[in-house]
């Protein structure tokens, strides 16, 4: 049954690797940046001592900017305090096959010091306390993500060399829903799709979207952290995947002037026993009172809550009026137009939040939704009257518009630090600072282009 599904018990990894068919164990987590990252260990090594102990790894790596260099403010690690190590803790049950990789397993960690206590920045760790407070109520929150990503034709080294500019996208028009100008994709589409259901994913299927190359391949939701964990190793894979092909791929949130890349997250909570807690098929809108509550929660905290959902300069590119990104914080019963769209019925009634985009963190993201909604349960908070036509031109508040207007009211956000603790709230603020600094520091071709000879 593993090898249908690609999971793997502790047993049934040792018996590959006495058989020689793994050679390789990748121990790995996500970052703040919501990279995949951690070590390649040999596969004797993590059957004899990983497996039940862990591996170390620098704690600097939660304490980084984007191109890996190490930065002040962060308490976690510095130049002080000697950038030492923390350990990454085995998930087994995690374990499975990357089939894009020859002899490869990998396995899901989490982070401690080395006093064995939880990492509390970590994106994983700070999901899993969201998590721990629903259980207590008896509640158990299901996701799916909807990452959207675009193709070029060319390699990643290609990429590089030419600064990510003057691309070939694997499409020449709007290819939304369509399937000739797909069917081109179809070879590195299906690798990435099969490759996912043999490292034990359920892949609904592939569809194109709207800006040239673009795609966006569905999974069969889960609990939250099995769909996040699932994020961090597509994302990664589909990357690897498209370097073997000699082609390229980008999950940032606004490549160019067309449309972005969205990740919707599509998140509903159930009771320990399975009950569709969401739901009350004697309500007109078939919503019930804990869903209406968790919705009200919803637009209370979204503009606070925004720096979980887009937390890097270009994320704030995509809230552009009519492209299908939201720029009103308001709800509506399968309305793209709003940032909250309700949809299902039964155990599937659930809201899209449409607001992150595919730069996304979505441990953070997912934490973030958990928040705002027991936020609206525990008050009791009224849901407003759901929004009816075009949220773009209605008067509803707006999404923050920059990466500084969302860090400024994430800092000052009470609800934020009740949820996860003042140094968490600390720790992403001050990335979002360097992030800010850096692009304020940065001479771009826009100004180039209009400065060189004209000013």
């Amino acid at each position: 049954m593993a090898a249908k599904t690609g999971m793997l018990t502790t047993d049934e990894l040792n018996a590959l690797i006495d058989a020689g068919e793994i050679d390789t164990v990748i121990v790995a987590f996500t970052d703040m940046q919501g990279r995949l990252v951690g070590k390649r260990a040999s596969a004797r090594l993590f059957k004899e001592e990983i497996s039940q102990h862990g591996a170390e790894c620098c704690n600097y790596l939660l304490a980084v900017d984007v191109e890996m260099n190490t930065v002040d403010g962060y308490k976690i690690s510095s130049w002080e305090k000697g950038y030492g190590d923390m350990a990454m803790i085995p998930d087994l049950s995690t374990l499975r096959l990357v089939p894009w990789i020859p002899g490869t397993a990998l396995v899901m960690a989490d982070l401690t010091f080395l006093d064995e206590t939880p990492v509390p920045v970590s994106p994983r760790e700070i999901l899993k306390k969201q998590i721990a407070r629903l259980a207590e109520k008896g509640l158990v929150p299901y996701v799916g993500t909807e990452l959207e990503f675009i193709v070029f034709e060319n390699s990643y080294r290609d990429a590089w060399g030419k600064g990510y500019v003057g691309l070939t996208p694997a499409s020449d028009y709007n290819i939304d829903y369509a399937l000739l100008a797909s069917t081109r994709m179809e070879p590195l589409l299906r690798d990435i799709r099969v490759s996912m259901e043999g490292a034990g994913m359920y892949c609904e299927g592939v569809k194109g979207e709207c800006n040239f190359g673009q795609q966006e391949i569905a999974f069969r939701y889960e609990d939250a952290l099995t769909t996040c964990d699932n994020h961090s190793i597509y994302k990664n894979g589909a990357k690897e995947i498209a370097d073997k092909h000699g082609q390229s791929l980008t999950f940032m949130a606004k490549y160019n002037e067309k449309e972005g890349n969205s990740c919707h997250i599509h998140i509903s909570f159930r009771g320990t026993d399975g009950s569709a807690v969401f739901a009350d098929k004697d309500d007109a809108q078939g919503m019930s009172k804990m869903f209406r509550h968790f919705l009200a929660g919803q637009l209370k905290t979204m503009r606070e809550m925004t720096l979980f959902f887009a937390p890097n300069i270009n994320s704030y590119k995509r809230y552009v009026e009519g492209s299908f990104a939201p720029t009103a914080v308001a709800w509506g019963m399968d309305n793209r137009t709003c940032s909250l769209r309700v949809v299902g019925h039964g155990l599937g009634m659930r809201v899209e939040n449409r607001v992150p985009g595919g730069d996304v963190n979505q441990y953070l993201a997912t934490a973030a939704l958990i928040a705002g909604g027991l936020y609206g349960i525990e008050h009791e908070l009224e849901l407003e009257p759901m929004l009816e036509g075009n949220a773009y031109g209605s008067d509803a508040p707006r999404v923050p518009s920059t990466l500084r207007d969302a860090a400024a009211l994430f800092g000052a956000s009470g609800i934020a630090k009740e949820a996860f603790g003042e140094d968490v709230v600390e720790h992403y603020l001050n990335n979002a600072r360097i992030e800010v600094q850096a692009y304020d520091s940065a001479i771009t071709d826009w100004e180039r282009v209009r400065g060189f000879e004209r000013f």
